[in-house]
């Protein structure tokens, strides 16, 4: 089965409508297309798990529920979400999953749709379970050991003998898990169990550096060791041996699918005459007849191992380093990415000037006249003055009301407007001539409706009025302004001029 289901779609429509962004995202992450979970969906999650208002047991309670399908993609996809988070993720993820008593249950499980079914079922087995193993790991230490501090001063190399006899099985038995996953190259099908096998080979590394940085502290302290715990380290070192050959197997596989060589770590095994030493100083504690050895060619074995393995320490830390590194360099170009397509949206966007042109422009000696569509467009007069409309919008010309006979209007600035003339007429423009439709014709040379006595205020827009206004007040002499303004005031409270 490739590509989205029909149950894909109706499931992810039904958590659409619930309102459920997570559960949704989860489906979308593990639908029974084969191929890994897509990278914007575990962005996705993994931001989830970094909100703090996101809860994070519902988060896994969804995953869980997707692996409870009968599909084996849907289930290998949900553990290798769960896997992702649990390394990329905020901690908190993987405190909840270390805080359950179980997790995944999948021991039994088994598609029987196919041939391809019954095969990759095998490795569905072995990874829930090296996921569950590494949920108890950070249960018992209380930390990650892929992300644990290394080096010199590091974890592993700072603790002391009783604790680090108790940690290095703990990680031996997360190593172990992972290394039962036990995959060839000629099983390497298809893109799920290909990016199954991408984060086991990333863990590998990190899992087996902090494991090499425990034994090389072991072994600095072996010799100043109590008799049991000279037993309990030989034993573990012995196994380390076992585990080292296994992930030399391990990462062999990884080359033969195309991991570039520069991203696989070199191993550097101890001289096998360092067992020897450790084996001959144990039985020299039991009482047990050893051949003499010196201090020094001890101590010079035990150096020439130690550095042995500092150097294959030194290979997987770089190999981590080189791949956080491409880490950050692909998100850099995301970024950057994002940073360029979100200027050429803001590019296309029509700019709103603020000039003297613009309708917003208070300073503006005239108002440019918008698009016939644009509601809230202000015309403008030749002169620059303000042409007089009915826009109930517009807040910067006269409003001309259509009302009975009265006493004078008031101008919106208070006070009574002097009496003008009607506005004339412009082409383009809708006007209606009121006195011909009811039979009142305006007094060509007063501005007062003979028969109504409606006043038509106007305001200018500057201290020039418009040319076709008629009437403008008397400037040349004061003494004529006065007297005209106060004929239009006695006008304006119902007086007769005469």
């Amino acid at each position: 089965m490739s590509g989205q289901s029909i149950t894909d779609r109706i499931t992810a429509a039904q958590h659409s409508v619930t309102g459920s962004a997570v559960s949704k995202t989860v489906c979308k992450a593990t639908t029974h297309e084969i191929m890994g979970p897509k990278k914007k969906h575990l962005d996705y999650l993994i931001h989830c798990t970094n909100e703090m208002n996101v809860n994070i047991p519902q988060l896994a309670d969804s995953l869980f529920e997707r692996t409870t399908n009968t599909s084996w993609v849907v289930v290998f996809k949900s553990l290798i979400t769960t896997h992702h988070l649990m390394v990329y993720g905020n901690e908190r993820f993987v405190q909840y999953l270390a805080s359950r008593n179980t997790l995944f249950n999948l021991s039994n499980f088994l598609d029987k749709s196919g041939l391809q079914g019954y095969d990759m079922s095998t490795f569905i087995r072995r990874y829930s379970r090296y996921l569950n193993e590494k949920a108890v790991s950070y249960r018992q230490v209380a930390f990650d050991f892929t992300k644990v501090k290394r080096g010199v001063d590091g974890v592993m190399r700072t603790m002391n003998t009783e604790k680090l006899l108790k940690t290095i099985p703990i990680i031996q038995n997360q190593m172990d898990a992972l290394l039962d996953f036990n995959v060839n190259a000629n099983e390497l099908t298809n893109g799920v169990i290909n990016a199954a096998f991408m984060l086991l080979f990333k863990d590998s590394i990190r899992l087996f550096a902090a494991y090499n940085e425990g034994i090389i502290n072991l072994l600095e302290k072996y010799f100043d060791m109590k008799k049991v715990q000279c037993k309990e380290g030989l034993d573990i070192y012995k196994k380390f041996l076992t585990r080292m050959t296994r992930i030399s197997e391990f990462l062999k596989v990884a080359e033969q699918v195309g991991i570039d060589r520069g991203d696989i770590p070199d191993l550097s095994q101890a001289p096998s005459s360092l067992l020897d030493a450790l084996e001959q100083h144990l039985a020299s504690l039991e009482g047990k007849k050893v051949k003499d050895s010196t201090a020094a060619s001890r101590a010079s074995t035990l150096s020439n191992a130690v550095s042995s393995l500092a150097n294959t320490g030194m290979s997987f830390t770089k190999v981590d380093e080189r791949e956080k590194q491409a880490a950050l360099e692909e998100e850099q170009a995301r970024l950057k990415a994002l940073k360029e397509q979100r200027l050429k949206e803001l590019s296309k966007r029509p700019s709103f000037a603020t000039t003297d042109t613009s309708p917003v422009s208070t300073t503006a000696a005239s108002i440019s006249t918008a698009p016939a569509i644009d509601l809230f467009s202000t015309p403008s007069c030749s002169n620059g003055a303000l042409k007089m409309e009915s826009d109930l919008f517009d807040l910067q010309t006269t409003f001309q009301p259509s009302m009975p006979p009265g006493p004078s209007i008031a101008t919106p600035w208070g006070g009574y407007g002097a009496p003008q003339g009607p506005p004339p007429q412009s082409t383009g423009e809708l006007h209606v001539d009121f006195e011909s439709v009811f039979g009142n014709k305006a007094a060509s040379s007063s501005n007062l409706d003979t028969d109504g006595g409606i006043l038509k205020p106007t305001m200018a827009g500057s201290n020039q009025p418009c040319t076709q206004y008629p009437e403008k007040l008397v400037s040349d002499d004061l003494d004529s302004s006065l007297a005209n303004l106060v004929g239009n005031l006695g006008i304006g409270n119902g007086t007769t001029k005469k």
